[in-house]
């Protein structure tokens, strides 16, 4: 990535700042949450053309290997 990201890409990169503490703090339903939105802010933001298809397929990779590491938890 560039020395400039658009606010799309921070404000991606604040969803998996969250999401990341809320599984290290044991959060697991607001890490949850957090996986959740973080791909549908980056089909959103995809979408209007405010990420780049770059930035999009990083955070779909990063989605899908969180939503495998908390397919198994349970209340």
């Amino acid at each position: 990535m560039g020395l400039f990201k658009s606010k799309g890409e921070k404000e991606l990169e604040h969803i998996l700042f969250e999401m990341k503490c809320n599984l290290e703090n044991n959060y697991k339903d607001s890490a949850h949450n957090a996986r959740k939105r973080l791909m549908e802010r980056a089909d959103a933001l995809y979408a209007e053309g405010k990420i780049k298809e770059k930035v999009y397929h990083k955070d779909r990779l990063i989605y899908e290997e969180y939503t495998e590491r908390l397919k198994d938890y349970r209340h």
